[in-house]
Order: structure tokens, then sequence, then C-alpha cells
């Protein structure tokens, strides 16, 4: 018989298994990776801008100008290392969010009507609100195609702030602005797929709809293997590129055909893990290596396959492809597109129509349309405030959706060509980023603590 394991063993097993515990909630697996990856996206903002300042600023613009080949079959793509990351890489991201938008519809906080009545409505008041501010700075003017700039949240900066203020904020908050930002994104991909597409050929896009068929029709019959999905969904990618539609839309479609069902019920996982686990024990010896165990190793084979067969393909791939995104693409594309040359003249470019519109769109536009339409929800009784979450909190989660960095800098590339309205609204995303972020901060951090409105409440009235 094996030999119990003392209680250090147990206390070391049950600490390394934390983090994995925590990867299997799919809301903590997205909110850790955001912030920790708003970190970095930080850094690598950073850099750029110093970067694109300092005497090796030539150096800077070179390398993101730099082409790069791809050859497959009898087809060369050739575009700039810059056009690689926002075209190819940020289709990987897209994935990501139609995974994200794909789980809020079916389990989360899109999947019932009255629980998405209040994200979806403050969502929509957060985009029309920032687009009017837009508007009003720069109708007929020469920035005007950029009316979608301001509409967009950074999730991952606007929970890094969140986790900067810690437990003070209730998780009802942190859902919401999540469940918020998820619908940014959705009208994000809507307003690229529908304002921001240029001419399109018709061939390109019939084949990316047999592509879709097919990998509709795998679902369906339970494929289940990743590289059917990545060979039909790199074709998609390809024939969406050659349509003239922008080619992360691709990304977003190819989501919305991952399987969600898996191989066997949970129930039957718990019943073969149990029988597997009391096999494991059986086979197993303190004194005895797995390497050399040949029989532990094929239960802890089957357990895993076991396991694997219990988890839908769309969370295996949420799960695996979220830090890839959040620690390496989405920074990689702060790096080479966050490097705005900043003019020697700030007076006269804080007053540049682009930038008076963005910040007053992100600053202003977010919280107000946000509050509003919270408001306005609340009080026909559609819906109602997440629990223990306050309007004061209402009012700095509205603030936090005014960060739009990651989204606003790539609508940014397809609403202007020109080199002069792009800095100009790098400029204003970058300064209404900031602003809304330290605003946003201030006001959540001066709410009471959780436990002191508790403990207070608690007290007998004197």
């Amino acid at each position: 018989m094996p030999q119990p394991l003392d209680d250090s063993v147990l206390l070391e097993t049950t600490n390394r298994g934390l983090p994995l515990y925590r990867a299997l909630s799919p809301f903590r697996s997205f909110v850790a990776d955001q912030v920790s990856g708003g970190i970095l996206l930080l850094l690598a903002t950073v850099v750029a801008l110093v970067w694109a300042n300092s005497p090796w600023a030539d150096g800077y613009t070179r390398l993101w100008n730099l082409d790069a080949s791809i050859t497959i079959g009898t087809v060369e793509l050739v575009h700039s290392l810059r056009d690689w990351i926002n075209d190819g890489l940020m289709a990987l991201f897209f994935f990501v969010v139609g995974l994200e938008i794909k789980r809020e519809i079916l389990v989360g906080e899109l999947s019932t009507r009255r629980g998405a009545t209040l994200p979806i409505a403050a969502a929509l008041g957060g985009m029309v609100v920032p687009a009017l501010i837009y508007v009003f700075f720069n109708a007929g003017a020469a920035g005007s195609n950029g009316w979608a700039i301001p509409m967009a949240t950074d999730i991952a900066f606007a929970l890094g702030v969140l986790a900067v203020i810690g437990d003070r904020i209730p998780i009802g908050a942190r859902i919401f602005l999540t469940a918020l930002a998820i619908i940014d994104d959705i009208g994000a991909v809507l307003v690229i797929a529908l304002v921001y597409t240029g001419g399109m050929e018709v061939t390109p896009l019939l084949a990316a709809a047999a592509l879709l068929v097919a990998l509709f029709v795998a679902n369906r019959a339970g494929v289940r293997q990743p590289a059917v999905y990545a060979v039909l969904g790199v074709g998609v990618w390809l024939a969406v590129f050659a349509s003239g539609v922008h080619a992360t839309v691709a990304g977003v479609l190819v989501a919305f055909m991952i399987p969600v069902r898996t191989w066997i019920h949970p129930l039957e996982l718990v019943s073969e893990g149990r029988r597997l686990l009391d096999d494991l024990a059986e086979a197993s010896s303190p004194a005895a290596s797995v390497l050399s165990n040949h029989a532990q190793q094929t239960i802890i084979h089957r357990l895993n396959d076991s396991a694997s067969r219990a988890e839908t393909p769309l969370q295996q791939l949420e799960h695996g492809l979220n830090p890839w995104v959040a620690y390496g693409i989405v920074p990689l594309f702060a790096l080479a597109n966050a490097g705005v040359t900043l003019p020697a003249d700030l007076s006269a470019a804080v007053t540049d129509p682009i930038l008076l519109g963005i910040v007053g769109g992100l600053v202003l536009g977010k919280p107000v349309g946000i509050i509003a339409a919270t408001w306005l929800v609340v009080r026909l009784r559609l819906s109602s405030l997440p629990a223990e979450v306050t309007w004061r909190q209402i009012g700095g989660l509205g603030l936090l959706a005014g960060i739009g960095f990651t989204m606003s800098i790539f609508i940014t590339g397809l609403a202007f060509t020109s080199i002069e309205l792009t800095n100009a609204a790098k400029l204003g995303i970058l300064a209404g980023s900031l602003i809304a972020g330290i605003a946003g901060w201030l006001v959540l951090r001066t709410v009471p603590d959780r436990s002191a409105r508790a403990n207070a409440a608690s007290e007998p009235a004197g």
C-alpha cells in the first residue's frame, strides 16, 4: 500500500496547485492575464515613446517599416513588420476576443436578458456619446473619419487600474467593466467591418464563406482536432485579407465556429477520475520515480486525456492563447504603434480638433454615456446595479472605460493615412487614456473600503 503524504508535502502540493485552480475559472484567468499583460503593455508604450523621441528615432521608423515576406505555394505576401503585426498577429488578438464574446453570450454576463441589459446599455452609451463629442470637434474637417477612435475600451489597462485599487472594489464591478469592454469590442469589430473596409473582391469573400461553412460542418460533426480549425482558420484569414475586408474580422468569425461541446460529461470525468486515481494510488510508491513506473505513467496519461475530453475546445483555446496575446501580441502591437513623435510646440498640438475630440470623448464622453445609460436602465427597472456596486463606483468605472488605448490606436491606423492626422490621434489617445485612468483611479480609490462599510453597518446604533 502507498504511504500517506505528510502535511508539509500536502501543503506544498496544494500551493503548487493554486495557480492551476485559478486558471480553471474563465473569468479569473481572463482578468489575471489582462492585468499582468497591462503592465507589459504600459512598459511597451513607454519604450516606444522614448525610442521615437530619442536620437535613435530613425531606427524605430526603419525597423517597423522593414519588409518581410511569407510564401505559401505560389503566393508571396510582402508587407512591413508593422503591417504583419497589425493585420496578422492582431487577427489572433481578435480571435481571442471572439472566443471571449462567444463565452459571455453562452454562459457569462450576456447569457440572460436581464444580466445583459445593463452592460449592453452602458456600452452603447459609452460608444455613442464619445463619437458625438468627436464629431462636434471634427465635422467636415480632415479628421472627420476618426469618429470611432474614442469609442473603444482597453480592458487590460482598465483591469490593471482596478488591480492596483485592490479589494476595495466588489467583484460585481469588475464583471460589469469586463462585460462592458467585451461589448465595446463587438462594436469596434462591427465598425471595422462596416465602416473601415475599402473596395471588396467578391471571389475571395465567397472563398472565405465556403471555409466558414467548412468550419461549421466540422463543429457539428464533432471534430475536435485543433489542427483542422487552425488550417481552415488561416484559410479564412487569407481569403478575407484578399477580399479587401480588414483581415482581423476573420479572427472573430473563426472564433464563433469553435466547438463548445465536450466529448464527455463532467460527471463521467468524476467517475472515471476516481477509478483512475484509485489505480494510481495502487501503482504509486514514495520511493519510486514516475520516470521508471510505467503503470503510473499510463494512468497519468489517461487522467490527462480524460480531463482534456471534459473541457470544451473553446476553453482550451482561450486558456492557451490568452497569455500569448496578453503578454506577447498586444505589447508588441504597442511597441510598433505607440511611438509618436512629440511636437516641439505642445501648446499648438493641444488645440488640434482631432486631439480635442479624442480626449473629450474618452475623458467626458465615456463616463457621461455610461452613467446616463446605466441610470436610464435602472430607472426603467429593466435591470439593477450589480451587488454592492454604488453610483460613485459606476462613475469611476465609466472613467476607466475611457482608457481606449489598444483598440483606439488600431482604429486610428484604419481611419487615417496621413502621418500628421495619425500622430494627432495617437497623442489624443495617450493623453485621454492617461487622464481617464488617473481620474478613474482617484474616484474609485476614495470609495470607502467594503470591509469598513460592512463593519459600520454591523455596529449597533449609539
